[in-house]
């Protein structure tokens, strides 16, 4: 049999599970009322979960469930305890972007499949062996891939081992995700642990943009999928847990066609755009057509298609979808009772009846035993072969052959639905934080012209590194890895050289960042992109390589005291922030890169401006105003390092800014002291 890939539907309410299923998804993922990355969506309990994984283990669809979002220190035991029942109800896996969560799952609950979240940014295929050493069988890539990168990872994960799932269609947001910080900034809802308020979709305007300069149209990739099922990709994953049953079943029975057929009926990717899209589909990422074209908003004419698609689409799962093919064996016999075997190939169930009577004048045909025993309607099952054996002369009622067929097809749901649990420990949890001594600077530059003749106190310098290395008397250089990394060979090729010029540690965003600078010699200080929540994924930074890891930046003074960390720590403590991770920059919904030299601005609706800087083929929003906490610093426990990130400023702002640190002076000027006070959601 030719390979085919999964195709992988939202479901974000119990009302979605039919359309997904009767609509022909392979699989579908799920959140629970915790730690899901749509937190917003309905969800599902404990009970919900039971009853999901039931229904679709009956029809062959397997259930992941989503526990993707960055966990607090203080909820580890609860998220730990959600995936202990989600195994414990059956579910095929679920979806990881937290390590340290990942970690005690593949420790403790072996048998429970992982799969890395996309919420992991992992977009080049140096992690893959870090990923399978983590236990991971699947990764789900950032949906900014062009083709030719999807093919080259999925030829490295397949010699690794590891599965390939890809967003198909559905909602792109501008950032490359688990790198947003625009909706925690902005309003303590954070992206990363699932409850975005979607500011992206506000006005944010460039210069010539069309004031949506954040908005992407919807991802569809259906044309494509020849081309991916040849690059081996395991799962086509389709986006929308907050969305309409309609919508999923629209999308779900567009990619079984296209996955099944190779096309899609015109019919059916019309009402796929009309039932939703931001005024059409893009696939600008996979092939590398950037710019102004993969920009979008939900128009009203949107909103006006979308009421005259659902009668028709109510149609695509209003009945049971019969995909899963059985075999039956009937003997009815004089003087036995009757008995009816009925398989699936992995699962057999043998049912007796009736003993039947001789009959008084007209006697059971065959053909009458296979219309009886075939009528499957309303169950997900067909009939490919049946044989009966039947001897002469024999009566039985029509509802006796019924119920012998009703009994077989319950026993056989039981038995497809059986849930098999092997064994797993507890893990103990460690909340107790340690205070640390004087804490030292790193310091974050964004070019050489920026750093000043007097350094006090400062233990290294990162500097991008594509820049010309200074060297400094008594002070270390980092280099500085692109936050996502297009081409490995050039990125291998660049730090070897500086490995040449005595550069030996290196600043990384992303696991591939970490796997290349390890396997190059380099030391290691891992960046907020990695998302360092809590002690276990701090364990686990430091077991595939990390030596100095930054926290969160979205973590708070309160979580940052349970942290009872095993490598040293520090905090992001001066800086505009990096809002987002964009591979396709905002600025060119406008102008073109040469009017802006890598230095663009883009103003809200409140008429805030917000710089957004370019480099390596990705660009940064930055936040309007640096995070100073030079004046708080005796509050801030637990780490020892606190970095000072400049970006836009020059030379003697940064001269200032270290000097109103080492004195612990009060803030000037527009600032925020970020999350570090509030209790983010």
């Amino acid at each position: 049999m030719a390979f085919s890939p999964e195709v992988l539907s939202p479901v974000g309410g119990p009302e979605s599970l039919a359309a997904a299923v009767r609509s022909g998804a392979d699989a579908v993922y799920i959140g629970a009322k915790q730690f899901s990355a749509r937190r917003n969506a309905d969800n599902f309990d404990d009970n919900d979960i039971i009853d999901t994984v039931r229904y679709c283990h009956i029809r062959g669809v397997k259930v992941y469930l989503a526990l993707n979002i960055m966990i607090k220190q203080s909820e580890l035991q609860a998220a730990f305890d959600v995936a202990l029942t989600a195994y414990k109800c059956g579910v095929d896996a679920v979806i990881i972007s937290d390590l340290g969560l990942a970690s005690l799952i593949h420790k403790h609950i072996p048998d429970l499949q992982l799969h890395a979240s996309t919420q992991m940014t992992v977009h080049s295929p140096a992690c893959l062996p870090t990923l399978k050493e983590l236990g991971f069988s699947r990764v789900v890539v950032s949906r900014e891939m062009s083709k030719q990168e999807l093919q080259e990872f999925c030829k490295a994960a397949n010699e690794v081992g590891i599965e390939v799932e890809v967003f198909v269609h559905g909602a792109l947001c501008m950032s490359v995700s688990g790198q947003c910080l625009l909706s925690s900034v902005l309003g303590a809802r954070s992206g990363n642990r699932g409850l975005c308020a979607g500011p992206c979709r506000l006005p944010f305007k460039a210069q010539n943009g069309t004031g949506y300069d954040l908005s992407l149209k919807d991802l569809c990739l259906y044309k494509y999928i020849n081309e991916l099922k040849d690059m081996g990709v395991s799962s086509l994953k389709i986006e929308g847990r907050m969305k309409r049953p309609e919508y999923v079943s629209a999308a779900t029975a567009a990619c079984r066609q296209a996955v099944d057929n190779g096309f899609i009926d015109a019919k059916l990717f019309k009402t796929l755009q009309d039932v939703f899209s931001r005024s059409g589909f893009t696939d600008g990422y996979y092939c590398g057509n950037l710019g102004r074209d993969m920009f979008g908003i939900r128009t009203k004419d949107d909103v006006i298609a979308a009421g005259d698609t659902y009668s028709y689409l109510h149609e695509l799962y209003r009945a049971e979808r019969q995909s899963v093919s059985i075999k039956m064996d009937a003997q009815i016999l004089a003087d036995k009772t009757m008995m009816l075997t009925v398989s699936d190939d992995k699962n057999t169930v043998t049912v007796n009846g009736d003993i039947p009577q001789a009959a008084k004048t007209k006697a059971l045909e065959k053909q009458t035993v296979i219309d009886n025993l075939t009528k499957l309607g309303n169950t997900p099952y067909y009939c490919e072969d049946i044989s009966v054996n039947l001897d002469d002369g024999l009566f039985v009622a029509a509802s006796a052959l019924n119920a012998l067929r009703r009994d077989a097809i319950e026993q056989l749901d039981n038995k497809r639905a059986k849930v098999v649990i092997n064994k797993y420990t507890m893990p103990n949890f460690e909340c107790i934080g340690n205070l640390k001594g004087k804490k030292q600077f790193i310091m974050r530059f964004a070019n050489t012209e920026q750093i000043p003749d007097r350094l006090d106190n400062i233990k290294s310098i990162i500097l991008p590194y594509e820049c010309e290395m200074p060297s400094v008397d008594g002070v270390e250089i980092v280099a500085e890895l692109p936050r996502y990394i297009g081409n490995e060979a050039v990125v291998i090729k660049r730090l070897k050289i500086l490995k040449e010029q005595g550069i030996t540690t290196a600043y990384c965003g992303n696991l591939s960042s970490v796997a290349i600078a390890k396997s190059l010699g380099f030391k290691v200080i891992g960046a907020i992109g990695l998302n360092a929540n809590n002690n276990e994924t701090l364990n686990m930074l430091k077991q595939i390589g990390v030596d100095t890891q930054m926290l969160s930046a979205e973590i708070s003074l309160k979580e940052i005291s349970k942290i009872n960390n095993k490598i040293p720590v520090g905090i992001f403590a001066y800086g505009r922030l990096p809002l987002m991770l964009t591979r396709n920059c905002p600025i060119k919904n406008g102008n073109s890169c040469a009017k802006c030299d890598k230095k663009g601005t883009l103003i809200d609706r409140k008429g805030i401006e917000f710089p957004v800087m370019c480099r390596q083929g990705y660009s940064e929003l930055l936040n309007s105003a640096p995070l100073y906490i030079g004046d708080r610093l005796g509050e801030i426990p637990n780490v020892d390092y606190l970095m000072l990130y400049f970006t836009v400023e020059t030379v003697d702002e940064v001269s200032k800014i270290i000097d109103m640190y080492n004195g612990c002076d009060k803030p000037k000027g527009d600032y925020t002291r970020n999350l570090y006070y509030r209790d983010l959601i």
